[in-house]
């Protein structure tokens, strides 16, 4: 397998998971029902076998070129997973505080609006909120300089 199709890979993964929120977007300018549940779990399906099929295929490529090759993939593989691991915490930590931020502000202009006495109170819970943004963050940090 030479370096064209090294550098193409990425390309047809990129191109296979656009696919179905391609065909979804036709459907719904053709008037077509749409199921929203059902498109974005076949575009994570897309997502996660094209990432399985990364790390099935790459190593062969890894193996044909040597030991030398080899650890400075392993290397590169490592540094990879410390970036996607930093990635995902602070992702989802972002998420996690956007659903409780978006639950807990209403709730408190709500509580606000009816007594001013609950303003505090109700500012205290959108902070704990917030708060955990920033342990994510504090992981994601940890995570790079570890």
């Amino acid at each position: 397998m030479d370096k064209t199709f090294l550098f193409l890979m990425p390309l047809i993964a990129v191109a296979l998971i656009i696919i179905p929120l391609v065909i979804t977007l036709k459907r719904k300018k053709a008037g077509k029902p749409v199921s929203i549940k059902k498109s974005v779990l076949v575009n994570a399906c897309s997502f996660i076998g094209c990432m399985a099929l990364m790390i099935c295929v790459m190593p062969a490529f890894v193996g044909a070129e040597g030991a030398e090759a080899a650890a400075e993939a392993a290397d590169g593989l490592a540094s990879g997973l410390k970036y996607i691991g930093a990635a995902l915490s602070t992702g989802m930590a972002t998420i996690g505080t956007g659903i409780a931020v978006g639950h807990a502000a209403p709730a408190a202009i709500g509580a606000t609006s009816e007594d001013e006495k609950n303003f505090t109170k109700s500012l205290i819970f959108v902070a704990l909120g917030e708060g955990v943004a920033i342990y994510g963050l504090l992981i994601s940090i940890l995570i790079l300089n570890g």
